[in-house]
Parts: C-alpha cells; structure tokens; sequence
C-alpha cells in the first residue's frame, strides 16, 4: 500500500512540473524590470482622483491610495488601466525602505517634453515611470527621496466584491465604465449583449469607458469581458431591464 502510494505522489509530482512552468512563464508576470518612481496628489492622494482611466473617486470605487499613474510607454494608451504592478525600491539604500507594494494603473502621468528624460522628464518617452499616490510611494521610500529606482513587475490583480459596470450617457450612447477587475485586470474587449439584440461588440471610447450606439433601453444587459492575458468572462443579465443611467451594478469577478 505504502509503494503504490508513493508511486501515485510521483505521479502527481511529474504532472503537476508543467502546469506550474506554464503559469510561471506568462510573460511580463514574474520577470522584474528597472524604472523610477515618483509620488503626486498630496498626503491623502486626493490629487489623484479622477484621471484618464475614467475611475472618478478612487476611494469609492475601491482602489484607494494604491494607485499609480503611468508613463506613456506603459499606459499603453489606456488599455493598461487597471493592470497591477509589485514594486519595490531598488539600489538606493539612503532613500529606499524594505518591502513591495502592489499598485493599481488609474491615471497617465503625462510626459513633459520641454525637460529632459533625466531632469524633470521623468514620464517621457521611451521611459517606464510610475508616478505613485504619495502614500503608495512613503511604503517603499522616503518624502525626501523625490525620485527613486525601482523594480517592477505585473502581478495578477486580486480585488473585493465583482466586477462594475457603471452606465453614463443616454439612448443611443451607452457609455459604460467597467471598474474593479481583478486577473490581469486590465480590459481589452468588450461585448454587450441586450435581451432583444445579439452579443455586440463595444468600442473603448477613453479609459475603461466602453461604447455602445444601440439602443438597449428597457432590456436587460450582459457583458463579456476579455482581458491582456485571454481571459473571457460573461456576465449574464447582469443588468436588471429596469436600469437607468448612472446606475452601477456588479457582476463576477476573474
């Protein structure tokens, strides 16, 4: 008994060596790479709120002091929003502190191209920065430091309670923000999908704010999310046919 026992842990043993290989070769996951961290938006981050991922109040919508804002090479002209990032101070032992933060991608920080890359133009191109809530950045550094090296890498993103999807605009112009994503947590795609229509796909209007022209009034509504690493999730009826826009309802979560 005990031999066959011993037989069937190798077994598992030898099965289980790829599936963890694959998982931890996913690019961009597990490999750290070098950039430079600055902090914003004063001691309680409420200089952060807002930007151009379209979140409006961070703290409400559950991101909290957290947040980073991206250059433009990581921005990825949006669709990074919502990716997470593990950071740690690097290679600066007057101003760094022990430890990694995680953070999640709200904002841009936008380049400043009358400073140069190394005097002020901390976010221009071809430079991968974050520009992190102050209180994010007194976790791995200190106040004085201004600007320090750090490692990064992107991290699977956990978060509470589902995905969000919050409807603005009107007929015609449904405007919905998709917030709180966890996985790889930055949307890629979206689909809608009314209770008299087909599944549609939606264009990305700015941020996480996805776009649909038809008119959806009085149904009720699905979503299929695709996020950077294929991951597909359908969120079916997850819209009661009685919405109103402005409403914010809540679906599962990757």
């Amino acid at each position: 008994m005990a031999k066959k026992a011993m037989q069937i842990l190798q077994l598992l043993f030898f099965m289980l060596i790829p599936l963890a290989s694959s998982q931890g070769s996913r690019p961009g996951y597990d490999d750290w790479q070098t950039a430079h961290a600055t902090f914003y938006g004063g001691s309680d981050a409420t200089g952060t709120m807002g930007g151009a991922c379209g979140y409006g109040n961070l703290y409400s919508q559950g991101y909290g002091t957290r947040t980073a804002a991206l250059s433009t090479a990581l921005f990825n002209s949006g669709l990074s929003c919502g990716a997470c990032y593990q950071l740690r101070c690097n290679d600066d032992p007057k101003w760094c502190l022990h430890g990694d933060i995680t953070v999640t991608a709200t904002n841009l920080c936008p380049p400043n191209l009358a400073l140069s890359n190394d005097n002020g133009g901390w976010c221009n191109p071809p430079l991968e920065h974050f520009d992190l809530a102050e209180p994010a950045f007194l976790q791995i550094a200190e106040y004085r430091a201004g600007i320090v090296p750090v490692l990064f890498r992107r991290v699977p993103c956990v978060k509470k309670g589902g995905i969000r999807f919050t409807i603005n605009g009107h007929s015609y112009f449904n405007l919905v923000l998709i917030t709180n994503v966890g996985g790889a947590g930055d949307v890629q795609s979206v689909s809608i999908k009314g209770s008299r229509t087909g599944w549609q796909p939606m264009s990305r209007n700015w941020g996480q704010n996805w776009q649909s022209n038809s008119y959806l009034n009085g149904q009720t509504l699905s979503f299929k999310i695709t996020t950077s690493d294929g991951a597909t999730l359908i969120h079916n009826n997850v819209v009661p046919a009685g919405w109103q826009f402005g409403q914010t309802f809540e679906g599962g979560q990757f």
